[in-house]
Formats: C-alpha cells, sequence, structure tokens
C-alpha cells in the first residue's frame, strides 16, 4: 500500500526533512559482514537501550559469527530519527518500536512480517505471551513485532484508607468501586480526594471505553465511534468520577509532588503503569512504605481490562541479515533473558513462563500485573493514535471543566478524529479498487 503518514507526522517530518536527510549520514550504512562476522544494528530508546548493550555480551559468546552494535536514542528523537532513516534508506536491522507504532512503520512497508518466522522457531512460541500484548503487533492478520517488554495501567491505592472504608480488598465492579471511594470521601477534607485522574491524560477514558466494548475507532479505523453509545456510556462515567467529587479536575502539571499527596493521604488511588513501582519503593516515606498496594482495574460488571502497552522488537525489510537479526531477537525473548532485562529495568516481560519465576512470583507488587495482563486490549491499531489519543483529552477535558456538554464534546470528538483519519480514508479507498 502506498505511504499512510498522520498529518502530525506529516508536518513534523517534511518540515525538516532537508536537515534530516544530512542526518542519515551520521547514522552509518546499512549492516555489514567483515570476513565471517555479521555485524547487525540495533535501535533502542532511554535506559532500555543502554541495558540492550550490557546483554549483548553473552549472547556475541554464543554466536561469535555475529557482532551486535546497539545504538542508544533519546524517546524525544527517536520518531524522527526511524522516519529519516527509512527515507535515506539507512534502517537499523532491528528497532525497538512502541506498541502504538508498529501500525505506522507497517504502512511505510517498512518492517518485514514474521509469521513464517515464528511458526519456525523453538525459542518463541505465541502461546506463551500475553494474548492482549501481542495482538499489539498484528496488523491486517500479520505479526510485525514480538513483545519485548509489556505495559498496561492499573490502580496503586492506600490499603489503610480503604481498610478504613470497609474493604479488605480492592473493588472488582464499577458500582463497587464508586460505593468504596464515597466511603472514602465522607473521611477526608473538601481539598482531599480518593483518586488522583489528571484531566490531561487519555489512558484513563481510553480504558473506560474498552471496558464497555467501544472500538474507539468504526469501520476498520476509518471513522470516530465517540458518539456511540459504548463510548458515551464510559464518557459518562469518567465525568462522573469528577462530578461526585471523587477525582479532582486537576491535570498533572497542577499536582506539585504526587509522592507527598499520596502519603498525605490527599488522594488515596492514581492509575498507572508498572514503572511506579520502583518510584513508589524509592519516594514514598517508610510509615507509607506499609499502607499501598496495586490493583487490577475495575470493570462495569467484574473484573475489568486495560491498554495494552510496551515495546516490542521489530525487523526490518531492508536488512539484507533476517536470519542473523531473527537469532538475536530469539536469544532476547527467552524467559532467562527477559529476566534478566526485568532485574535490570523493571520493565516486565511479555512471556507467562517468566512470570514464574520467584522474582516475580512473589513480587507483591507485579502480581496485580500479572493478572491484568491477562486482561488488556488493544488500542486502535491506525498510525494516527497518539495525535487521536492527545485529542481525547483534550476535549475529555474540555466537558469536565464544563465548557462543552457531552453531546457536544463526543460530536467535536467525532468531527476532530475524522478529519485526522481523512488521509487514511482515501489511501484505504485506493488500495481496494481493482
Amino acid at each position: 500500500m502506498a505511504l499512510r503518514l498522520s498529518q502530525h507526522m506529516t508536518r513534523q517530518f517534511w518540515r525538516r526533512a532537508g536537515a534530516g536527510l544530512l542526518l542519515v549520514t551520521s547514522l552509518g550504512c546499512s549492516s555489514a559482514s567483515a570476513g565471517n562476522k555479521t555485524t547487525l544494528r540495533i535501535w533502542a530508546m532511554g535506559r532500555e537501550g543502554e541495558v540492550l548493550s550490557q546483554l549483548m555480551p553473552d549472547f556475541e559468546k554464543a554466536h561469535p559469527d555475529i557482532h551486535v552494535e546497539v545504538q542508544q536514542i533519546p524517546w524525544t528523537a527517536a520518531h524522527e530519527k526511524l522516519l529519516t532513516a527509512y527515507v535515506g534508506e539507512s534502517t537499523p536491522d532491528i528497532a525497538m518500536l512502541g506498541n502504538t507504532w508498529v501500525p505506522e512503520f507497517v504502512a511505510l512497508n517498512a518492517l518485514a512480517p514474521l509469521d513464517s518466522l515464528v511458526l519456525h522457531s523453538r525459542e518463541i512460541g505465541r502461546d506463551d505471551f500475553f494474548d492482549g500484548i501481542w495482538k499489539t503487533n498484528v496488523v491486517n492478520g500479520k505479526t510485525y513485532g514480538i513483545p519485548w517488554y509489556v505495559d498496561t495501567r492499573l490502580i496503586f491505592y492506600r490499603t489503610d484508607l480503604l481498610a478504613k472504608a470497609g474493604y479488605k480488598e480492592f473493588p472488582k465492579t464499577w458500582s463497587d468501586w464508586i460505593a468504596a471511594m464515597k466511603k472514602m470521601k465522607t473521611q477526608m477534607s473538601d481539598r482531599q480526594f480518593p483518586l488522583l485522574m489528571p484531566t490531561n491524560e487519555w489512558a484513563q477514558p481510553v480504558i473506560f471505553a474498552l471496558n464497555v466494548g467501544s472500538p474507539i475507532l468504526r469501520d476498520g479505523g476509518r471513522y470516530g465511534a465517540f458518539e456511540q453509545p459504548q463510548f458515551r456510556r464510559a464518557f459518562d462515567f469518567y465525568l462522573s468520577l469528577y462530578r461526585q467529587g471523587l477525582a479532582s479536575p486537576v491535570s498533572s502539571s497542577q499536582v506539585s509532588n504526587l509522592f507527598q499527596e499520596f502519603e498525605r493521604g490527599n488522594i488515596a488511588m492514581y492509575i498507572s503503569g508498572p514503572w511506579y513501582i520502583g518510584e513508589f519503593k524509592n519516594r514514598l516515606d517508610s510509615t507509607t512504605q506499609k499502607k499501598w498496594m496495586t490493583a487490577a482495574m475495575p470493570g462495569p460488571n467484574g473484573p475489568g481490562v486495560s491498554t495494552a502497552g510496551g515495546s516490542s522488537l521489530s525487523l526490518f525489510a531492508a536488512s539484507t541479515y533476517k536470519r542473523e537479526a531473527w537469532i538475536v531477537m530469539e536469544y532476547l525473548s527467552r524467559p532467562s533473558v527477559q529476566l534478566e532485562f526485568y532485574r535490570l529495568t523493571g520493565d516486565l516481560p511479555p512471556r507467562k513462563s517468566a512470570w514464574e519465576d520467584t522474582t516475580l512470583a512473589n513480587n507483591k507488587y507485579t502480581r496485580a500485573f500479572r493478572d491484568q495482563l491477562e486482561r488488556v486490549v488493544p488500542t486502535p491499531q491506525v498510525p494516527e493514535w497518539e495525535e487521536i489519543a492527545t485529542t481525547i483529552y483534550e476535549h475529555g477535558e474540555q466537558a469536565i471543566r464544563k465548557a462543552k456538554t457531552v453531546d457536544q464534546t463526543l460530536a467535536s470528538l467525532d468531527q476532530d478524529v475524522n478529519a485526522m483519519l481523512e488521509k487514511r480514508r482515501y489511501l484505504l479507498s485506493q488500495a481496494s479498487r481493482p
């Protein structure tokens, strides 16, 4: 299919295309074979890139004919650098891609499908991966990435404040969750709230929508589905948490120190990802360390779903050493290697067998994540998703602050998102012609 770039990506990319193409020369040529040794290039972002370099010596000892060069890239520069490399025909062999990026690079025909490799692999079996996480790498029925580490959102909460309200376990349904927060609120001051849910975060309204079966986008990702009954029900629930005084209508920039607010009991719950386990352990005082826990998301009628996130390893179509690159991907997918990666980074492994190790099985804070990972759902797999996600919370904030009614908000959401998807609709219509 022809290139399918989001409007935001197109503006940002082509505005700096001239400078970007000059940058290609600094990225190095494609992988090379020197004598009998093949040199592969992997690009990885942030701390994960740094740790990846530490994992490669053991791999190279076992595979002396393969040398792996790891390039660590800041997250802020990664997206444009990958696009620049694609245009300049200088992509790496393997790259770490956020789950929401995979559909975009598939649209560019930049990634190699992996289904045949997976089918014949002795190291990688789809059944050992959390199903919802694996699906984030499947686009148009083909697999384009192997989950490397996983991310989902759930609840961090004060156990003592929940117990004071009469609950020994965290509620599993929306109605019980609301009831618990109402009881907690009666024991709080006007400036204290059971839930911190910043108005400038998209994950919460999307999680609620996924829990009621909203597709978020309809007709194969061609149009928004925000005015449909499912999303409206989720959006009403989202707004009710503010309307009932259970969540404060503040943005994340208005919270000076989340950890101090949590210690003081000014907030009792916060929805976030696994990286906050380390943050809470390191930044809460000794007294509060004994008073917090994690819990899976409640759902309308029982345990709820959450978002399927994280990063995957993808093989670029332009690589001339796909066999050797796949050997590296298999190695990094081994449960033992994933556990070492977890010890070094705190990133959770995507393979179920890795969770059987006592390192994770005996960690009381990760148990809820293990439970939640059995119930995760991918966000819409369209290249425009990141722009759409931002638009969801921007419109939601207007409704929270009563600048617009619910009807106006959802109609505006559909209108704006439909405009973002205009190029997608055109390209899909062209592809469907005989």
